[in-house]
């Protein structure tokens, strides 16, 4: 392959970004070289410095959701936390800051695994991580078994309802409710120490 200067090759991140965004905008069937380079105004060689193929592009964006959505949301469910309400505090984090959990790539991934069995299978596995990561929260403070469970397949049901019908709320207002939220997953009023740490953190 000859040297393709790098203005018309672009970078392995730039190609990435521009497939998740349409991947976001316009679905999976949108996800392809020639659309990618007229995006980018790169050629079409470009793509292949840095990637085999267009499957070899697809398995790193779903690298890049099951990072950052389950793995971030798995770390914050095990981040320390002297109650369940501060546990929840710190899983909430997720749905409200974008570096954490990205809501319209979980959308975008699940709308993708509709024709893509394999997907599919990789998303009901990334659910039932997010769901064991969240009942084996509530089971450290005290939960049985069986609450623990009911109570993690509200909270994460909950939020994928959030995510497929696509809310949209004033962020404040969304901030506001979230107390309201714990309290109901608790099952107790969380103290209001946590209530003000949580909300300074989104203020």
């Amino acid at each position: 392959m000859t040297d393709t200067p790098t203005r018309q090759r672009g970078s392995k991140e730039i190609w990435r970004n521009a497939a998740y965004e349409l991947l976001i905008s316009e679905g999976i069937d949108a996800v392809k070289i020639m659309p990618l380079a007229k995006r980018l105004n790169l050629t079409r060689t470009g793509f292949y410095w840095f990637f085999e193929d267009i499957s070899e592009l697809h398995a790193s964006m779903v690298r890049r959701w099951e990072s950052k959505n389950t793995g971030n949301l798995v770390d914050r469910c095990a981040a320390d936390a002297s109650s369940i309400s501060e546990g929840l505090f710190n899983l909430m984090d997720c749905w409200l800051d974008p570096t954490l959990f990205d809501a319209r790539l979980d959308l975008a991934i699940r709308n993708w695994a509709r024709v893509d069995v394999d997907l599919q299978q990789r998303v009901t596995q990334a659910d039932t991580r997010r769901i064991k990561a969240v009942a084996e929260m509530f089971a450290r403070h005290g939960f049985t078994h069986e609450q623990a469970k009911v109570r993690s397949l509200t909270v994460i049901y909950t939020q994928i309802g959030y995510i497929s019908m696509q809310v949209s709320e004033n962020p404040q207002e969304r901030l506001a409710l979230v107390q309201h939220y714990v309290e109901l997953f608790a099952g107790a009023v969380p103290d209001p120490t946590d209530v003000d740490k949580f909300m300074a953190r989104h203020q």
